[in-house]
């Protein structure tokens, strides 16, 4: 291994530099790159197939908007919480070994609670607790794990391998609800999480064969909060990050919230059968894997903020169509243009803040990014979940399709989008 910590100055800390990412004509990058996706991905798909078994047992046995938010507030809120350090704790720590204590915590207190259940412990609050606990570790695990990519991928790679890291996750996440659907109609929910510590066992075993470079550190020592502030300050002075971070948090509250009752949608509409459920998530996950598919292929030398704003709409006309959708195949066919989508936003949005923040900050930068997908899904679910018992989930669609629309192209027209838009083609070209 290369990433133990080298000596440091007195009173120095530790702060990245360019120099850090491999050479581009280093072999050895591509078997780095290779074993840490491996395991990434291992231990995703444990954790797909959780978050597919739990929502969907709090989907049919409650029938409950209030209990979904419930649900989307204990997977959602910790990470927020958390990220504030997380990304920071990246910037001062081992990141390789950040990950793994991350990824070890988790299946550890997963075990413990699997144990319980098994047991006969298996409340709600039990449910909703353990996914709380899982939310804690992604806050650190999440930004760690974009911060590290770029230090063992070469920087004109970056687009490249976060296209394949998209379209191989979303081939796993077509597996995952399959996987979810029988173990779940088969066993119940409580194999899922030994399934889960299974998993992020063999994660870490990856983990432990990639070869890290060490970061080349420099640099006054400061505090944690003077961290935070600092990432702050620099986020809110970067015109392109900024605004990036403002339309990903739009999108969260607009979009991605209301998607979480989709299987609510079917649920009362089309029928209660776990293959619905099932089909709702593979039809979605094959068009992420398609799209991610497009990214790492035709699309990778397109402009990264002409792909945001084109996934932008698209996720905003999906949204209203599967309110109006007249039946439950033409509502598949929509979530999977949805799934589309995602890699055509998420690829280039990380590999543009990849390559626009510096990389003494990618931590700190990247667990802001976290604690808005952490938080603004919950505060959106807090407001589409009662709704949705009072007011039906195809209306409340169709109005948060439109309201995006409405929303975007505003933000667009600011001076602030457009001297974001013509920084980033600016940098492209």
């Amino acid at each position: 291994m290369t990433d133990a910590p080298v000596p440091l100055p007195s009173g120095a800390v530790p702060l990245p530099s360019d120099a850090d990412a491999p050479a581009p004509d280093d072999p050895r990058w591509k078997r780095n790159v290779g074993l840490f996706l491996t395991g990434q991905l291992v231990s995703l798909f444990g954790s797909m197939v959780v978050q597919y078994v739990v929502m969907w047992w709090v989907t049919l046995e409650t029938k409950s908007g209030m209990a979904i938010a419930l649900y989307a507030v204990a997977a959602f809120a910790p990470q927020g919480v958390v990220s504030i350090f997380g990304g920071v704790f990246a910037d001062r720590m081992n990141r390789k070994r950040l990950v793994i204590l991350a990824d070890a915590s988790i299946a550890a207190v997963t075990l413990v609670l699997a144990i319980v259940m098994t047991l006969g412990i298996t409340e709600m609050w039990i449910i909703l607790l353990a996914v709380a606990i899982r939310s804690f570790g992604a806050g650190v695990q999440t930004p760690t794990v974009q911060a590290l990519i770029p230090q063992i991928v070469p920087s004109e790679q970056l687009m490249r391998v976060n296209g394949i890291f998209q379209s191989v996750n979303s081939a796993m996440a077509l597996l995952a609800p399959a996987a979810a659907a029988a173990i779940f109609a088969g066993f119940g929910i409580i194999p899922v999480f030994y399934l889960d510590v299974v998993t992020a066992v063999i994660g870490i075993g990856f983990l432990l064969l990639v070869s890290v470079p060490t970061l080349a550190r420099t640099g006054e020592a400061t505090s944690y909060r003077q961290d935070l502030v600092e990432g702050m300050r620099y986020i809110w002075h970067h015109a392109v990050v900024r605004w990036l971070l403002v339309v990903f948090a739009l999108l969260f509250l607009l979009t991605v919230a209301p998607s979480f009752i989709t299987p609510l949608l079917v649920a009362r509409t089309f029928g209660e059968q776990e293959w619905k459920l099932a089909v709702l998530e593979i039809a979605f996950s094959i068009g992420m894997m398609i799209g991610g598919a497009l990214v790492a292929t035709l699309l990778a030398k397109r402009s990264p903020m002409r792909l945001i704003l084109v996934a932008t709409y698209g996720f905003a006309l999906c949204t209203v169509a599967l309110g109006l959708s007249p039946n439950l195949w033409v509502f598949y066919g929509f979530m999977f243009l949805f799934g589309v989508g995602v890699p055509l936003f998420s690829t280039p949005f990380t590999t543009l803040m990849q390559q626009t923040v510096e990389p003494a900050k990618h931590g700190r930068v990247f667990s802001y990014v976290g604690i808005v997908m952490a938080l603004a899904t919950p505060i959106g679910m807090v407001v589409f979940g009662p709704l949705a018992d009072v007011i039906s989930v195809q209306t409340l669609l169709v109005i948060a399709g439109i309201v995006t629309v409405a929303v975007i192209s505003v933000a667009i027209m600011l001076p602030s989008g457009r001297a974001a838009i013509a920084a980033s083609q600016e940098r492209h070209h």
